[in-house]
């Protein structure tokens, strides 16, 4: 095997940079996965001294050996220039599948389609008054929709411009991330009917030091969010039990297997077979998230998108959510 020369060798000046082509990086990725010049090829379409001389173009550019070639059958490899430079141009095929689909969005004007990701209490209760409003006004839109249990998944899909907008927790997110908030959502403590809290009107974090806690499963925010603030308070609730399910949470609750801190959107008030006992839960900052929409703050977002966002903020100000309803009923602490 040849030794990897490209550490002796210096980069070029950026207009040598400017003769790379899409087409010469297209190249090393499909040698980098076949490990074959002529199965690289047969994946492009080209004979292999077309492969051969689309390598040494890009080698010449960059001023770097970017494969070993070890003769005979042996499979080909990337050296270290190779791999970096493998890295880069796979976020460049994303940037450009990310302006195809903008360029896409610009054509369409009042027309097109408008992707939205959403995760469970979200698509539950605020997505399907949003989107029969914004149905009403643009009704030329195609809008698909996309359900992930992770609010992470949802963040790297707008990142990778296979969604226009997601509903996610705005708190959380970073750059090129953007979002704006809809609505703040408190969280609250959910006890069983015989619970030593059923008959309080509100409940300290303090307190819930080895209380019974089914609580979500780790690695989602609102998992992360609970266990900072229980870390803060300073106690070690008992999780008898993780679920994805919002409903399975509430009904599990009422039947005593422990108590559950869940945020306002993801409790149903009314639930059929529930005999939760739902009370506000007091904590030092207010413990709550922020639930908005998101977007990739470096991409063409359409009117379309704009106006969802809007309507999102709109349902949410006039009160279509009926939220403040079952808030007075939890400082009552009725059972839901």
């Amino acid at each position: 095997m040849e030794p990897d020369r490209s550490a002796g060798q210096r980069s070029p000046g950026p207009d040598r940079l400017l003769g790379i082509e899409f087409r010469h990086l297209a190249a090393l990725a499909a040698i980098a996965r076949t490990r074959s010049f002529s199965k690289a090829g047969e994946e492009l379409g080209y004979a292999q001294s077309a492969v051969s001389q689309q390598l040494a173009a890009l080698e010449k550019a960059v001023g770097h050996q970017l494969v070993e070639r070890p003769g005979g059958p042996r499979p080909v490899s990337l050296t270290e220039a190779g791999t970096t430079l493998l890295r880069h141009a796979e976020e460049m095929t994303s940037r450009l599948v990310a302006a195809r689909a903008d360029l896409d969005a610009l054509a369409a004007g009042e027309t097109g389609e408008l992707r939205i990701g959403t995760f469970q209490s979200a698509g539950a209760r605020l997505l399907p008054p949003t989107l029969a409003r914004f149905r009403e006004r643009w009704p030329r839109v195609e809008v698909k929709l996309h359900a992930e249990t992770s609010g992470t998944e949802l963040h790297q899909m707008v990142l990778a411009g296979r969604l226009d907008l997601a509903f996610a927790d705005v708190g959380v997110i970073r750059p090129p991330l953007a979002g704006v908030e809809v609505l703040a959502d408190p969280y609250f403590l959910l006890v069983p009917p015989t619970s030593r809290f059923a008959g309080r009107t509100e409940v300290d974090i303090a307190e819930l030091d080895g209380v019974d806690m089914i609580a979500n499963t780790p690695g989602d925010h609102c998992a992360s969010r609970l266990s900072d603030a229980y870390r803060s308070a300073g106690v070690t609730p008992n999780v008898v039990f993780q679920t994805e399910d919002n409903l399975m949470e509430q009904r599990l609750v009422g039947t005593g297997v422990g108590c559950s801190v869940m945020p306002a959107l993801a409790i149903e008030a009314d639930l059929p077979g529930s005999t939760a006992v739902i009370l506000p839960l007091r904590s030092d900052p207010p413990l709550h998230r922020h639930i908005g929409l998101i977007w990739h703050a470096e991409r063409y977002r359409s009117q379309a998108a704009r106006a969802f966002v809007d309507v999102a903020i709109e349902v949410v100000g006039d009160g279509s959510l009926r939220l403040q309803r079952w808030d007075r009923k939890a400082k009552a602490g009725v059972q839901g």
